[in-house]
């Protein structure tokens, strides 16, 4: 896996000007984009900020060396608990080198609420309660577990980003939504079982936005598949997004997609399997087939294209995706899993993800 330095590429060019030979170097970089759920969650609030501090634990320390090795100029983290001052904790631990692996350095960081955990006030699981876990907004013991986190060595445009938190799943229109199931609460469902963000990055004079989600598991649930609905009409919502679609409204009132023509990558925990696993049909085809999303179907060289082991029940599945446009030229990728006795080996074990990068010619 290249690292940082070895991913500038300098193409020496002649242009004709009136007669004349004018040579210059035109610098193009390599640009690794890249996606990790680092099983940063904690079951109380609070205690990823307290272990970020200390800088000790040794799961977190494992997780950062995953990310150190692969050294991406830009990352989603899932499953980071949101609080203020999570995103630069979590880049103060970066800072350090850690199991042998150089720092890495990300100015630039974006975090913001997500709907796991945020109260309804609702009895969503029909439990005859209204304050479980399992009646947030997206399933979560307090407001901000399982959230997310952008990193960048690039200026995030944090002025013109666009969240789509409280984006109601019934304003989707053909959705999935099992109304029988969740009866007079079913118009007040929000669609994100975290959020949906388009985070724009300049590269230069290049802006790509960055589309991060992290869909609900399509599981525990029952007959109803209400879980299996809902990860479908996410990553939909991310599809239709790309499209220009004009019912999507963000959280301050702005109606409409993407931009037509603009560059884009895709990244997230998206919790479904083109080929395997228990995901509703096609949930995750629609965005692999999208127009103009390009899919280079990063692997490794042990587990092919699979991104994430759920164990001997579960198995092997791919779930993380990393998807430019197709006017970004892809160089490189893959999914950081070493094998046993090659570096980063032991610290894999961070979580259940693994990491996919992919290098792009910007």
């Amino acid at each position: 896996m290249p690292r940082r330095h070895e991913r500038q590429l300098a193409v020496r060019r002649r242009f004709v000007d009136d007669g004349r030979h004018v040579a210059f170097t035109v610098v193009s970089r390599l640009l690794r984009v890249a996606t990790y759920n680092a099983s940063l969650n904690r079951p109380a609030a609070g205690q990823l900020a307290t272990e970020l501090a200390e800088g000790t634990d040794p799961q977190l320390l494992a997780a950062a060396e995953v990310i150190q090795r692969a050294a991406p100029d830009v990352l989603l983290v899932n499953e980071v608990d949101h609080a203020d001052g999570t995103a630069e904790a979590l880049r103060d631990v970066l800072a350090v080198g850690r199991g042998g692996a150089e720092a890495v350095d990300y100015p630039y960081v974006f975090s913001a609420p997500v709907n796991t955990g945020e109260p309804s006030g609702r009895d969503l699981d029909g439990d005859g309660r209204t304050d479980g876990p399992g009646d947030a907004w997206g399933f979560g013991a307090f407001p901000g577990q399982y959230g997310m986190v952008v990193l960048s060595r690039f200026p995030l445009d944090t002025a013109a980003v666009r969240t789509f938190q409280q984006f109601r799943w019934a304003d989707q229109p053909d959705s999935l939504l099992p109304r029988e199931y969740y009866g007079e609460n079913a118009d007040a469902l929000r669609l994100s079982s975290k959020s949906h963000w388009d985070v724009p990055v300049t590269v230069g004079n290049r802006t790509v936005h960055l589309l991060v989600s992290h869909p609900t598991p399509p599981t525990f649930d029952g007959p109803e598949d209400r879980n299996g609905r809902r990860n479908h009409d996410e990553i939909r919502f991310t599809a239709d997004y790309l499209a220009g679609a004009t019912y999507p409204v963000d959280d301050a009132g702005v109606a409409g997609g993407l931009a037509d023509g603009a560059s884009f990558v895709v990244l997230g925990d998206q919790n479904a399997d083109p080929e395997k696993g228990d995901s509703y049909p096609g949930a995750i085809d629609r965005l692999l087939t999208a127009p103009r999303v390009r899919d280079s179907r990063p692997a490794s060289a042990a587990h092919g294209t699979d991104t994430a082991d759920f164990g001997p029940r579960v198995g092997r599945l791919r779930v993380d995706y990393v998807l430019p446009s197709d006017d970004l030229e892809v160089t490189d990728s893959g999914v950081f899993w070493p094998a046993p006795g090659e570096p980063g080996a032991d610290a894999i074990g961070a979580g259940d993800h693994r990491l996919v990068w992919v290098d792009l010619r910007v």
